[in-house]
């Protein structure tokens, strides 16, 4: 009926009224409106239909948010603003074990926590970008009304992320020596990092498992949920930052244990709540089968993705290395800011999820002009954000540093610095951010991982290392190779865009 009521729409628009360059969008409402009287009709006149229920019962339940209709902006925003205080949530981890430390001890276990916590981030978005590819599947499946495929995405998932979970802290714990090695990580703060990293590395397994199903909440539009989540294991963290760090006095290795028992609260809430949304549905041990063509949909997603996340973090531990290798302070002062603007960045990461779950729903639903709108908004967004961090920073950056190390009067000069050039990157990442939502969308995630490498390997790295070697007295001009790097990347992703999406 639906194909019939499709063909009818086509034909009134395209011939009668030629109307072809907005038959498809208007058509495509049209589809939906009629599809929905259709049904309360069938169901009206017609009782041998009853399986048309349990389909809307379905849908209903697991589409949180539908993102194909209604006011677009305010309905991004009801997904980005729970997501985005989610990963504020999840960074302010890091964030907290780096304060509180620094509230009892001096610049070498705050090294040791910030080089600890950078590894850790760098590892969180991997297996986020990873779970990408699950999220936009779903969306996409739940955009087009296809609620058995959504079920057949979220069993494939889990097939692949939790071996994956096993097989990727085992490695991290084999190359734990020479992650410390290729960071430079000076004499003094040796110890304090190996401590932090052992702990958190037990901890993966857990990081995989929530941001597993929390993709499956992004895709079913649903981002209050994890927020919930994680504010509840947030506030687990600082407490236990307070109790193991300031009353145990056991400096680094406390806040890793915070930290670790906070990602097993997230995991336990969210596998409660997961299990709670799914059973009243009529579903079958069938629908959560694992399948070669689901598992090699989400990959095609998802690697480009955390290839692209992880590329960005390498640069950003690079960065730390040449850091290091200029002494502690420098280490310290470089570390803060970069987490610093790690929690900036959050912004960025949310617009860019949302365009991409807004994107997925609609090209999924046939409404490709309003995914290129969600586009246009996310990216306005990122950069009235990024202006609004450079005019706080111009002013305040000295005293923002300081916060982390009072009376550290060596690396609070040193990251003013740097932080006064970084921040220009708030304005410009943004754009490629959402721009990589888009392509991950359309399945073209590798176009995210190409502009990501040429960026990292031709302006970043190599412009922080000859301002490291240029300029040896200050951080400042190390700063610039950011927002360089980040420049590139958006004339690549306008080209890349025109050509061959819009």
């Amino acid at each position: 009926m639906e194909a019939l009521i499709k063909s009818l729409s086509d034909f009134i628009l395209v011939f009668l009224f030629n109307a072809r360059n907005q038959s498809t969008r208007i058509a495509s409402y049209l589809r939906r409106l009629m599809t929905q009287h259709w049904i309360k009709i069938h169901m009206k006149f017609d009782s041998a239909n009853e399986s048309v229920l349990p389909y809307i019962k379905e849908i209903t339940m697991i589409l949180h948010n539908d993102l194909t209709r209604g006011p677009l902006f305010p309905k991004m925003m009801n997904f980005a603003v729970p997501y985005l205080a989610a990963c504020f949530l999840q960074t302010f981890y890091g964030m907290a074990d780096l304060f509180i430390t620094g509230q009892y001890y001096g610049a070498a276990p705050v090294t040791g926590v910030s080089i600890g916590s950078q590894v850790m981030h760098m590892i969180i978005v991997i297996i986020a970008g990873l779970t990408i590819g699950s999220a936009v599947s779903i969306a996409r499946a739940l955009g087009a009304k296809n609620e058995k495929e959504a079920f057949r995405l979220m069993g494939s998932a889990a097939a692949l992320f939790l071996p994956f979970a096993i097989v990727f802290t085992a490695l991290l714990f084999l190359f734990m020596p020479f992650i410390l090695q290729v960071l430079q990580t000076p004499a003094e703060a040796l110890e304090d990092t190996r401590a932090y990293l052992t702990i958190c590395f037990a901890g993966v397994p857990l990081i995989v498992i929530y941001n597993m199903v929390s993709g499956f909440f992004r895709g079913m539009g649903n981002t209050k949920a994890p927020m919930t989540f994680i504010a509840i294991a947030g506030i687990v963290n600082i407490l236990l930052d307070y109790l193991l760090i300031g009353h145990f006095h056991m400096s680094a290795a406390g806040a890793a244990w915070g930290t670790f028992a906070s990602e097993a609260v997230s995991v336990v809430l969210s596998l409660f709540y997961l299990h709670r949304k799914l059973s009243p549905l009529a579903l079958s041990r069938k629908d959560f089968t694992p399948g070669s063509p689901w598992m090699r949909g989400i990959l095609t997603i998802g690697i480009p993705i955390s290839c692209q996340d992880g590329l960005i973090q390498v640069s950003f531990l690079a960065i730390t290395a040449i850091a290091n290798s200029r002494g502690v302070e420098a280490a310290a002062a470089v570390g803060i800011v970069e987490k610093i603007i790690s929690f900036l960045f959050l912004v960025p990461s949310a617009m860019m999820s949302t365009v991409s779950a807004t994107t997925a729903q609609n090209l999924g639903a046939g409404l490709p002009e309003r995914g290129r709108k969600a586009l246009r908004y996310g990216i306005t967004v990122c950069v009235s954000f990024g202006l609004l961090c450079i005019l706080l920073v111009h002013f305040k950056a000295s005293e923002i540093v300081a916060l982390f190390v009072p009376g550290e009067e060596a690396v609070i000069a040193m990251g003013n610095d740097y932080f006064q050039s970084y921040v220009l990157d708030c304005a410009i990442a943004g754009i490629h951010f959402c721009f990589s939502g888009c392509f991950a969308a359309h399945r073209k995630a590798s176009f995210s991982f190409l502009h990501n490498v040429i960026s990292i390997f031709t302006v970043r790295i190599p412009g922080t290392y000859a301002a490291a070697l240029l300029f040896p007295t200050t951080l400042y001009p190390m700063g610039m190779a950011a927002p360089a790097g980040s420049l590139l990347s958006v004339i690549i992703c306008v080209f890349l865009y025109k050509k061959y999406l819009k």
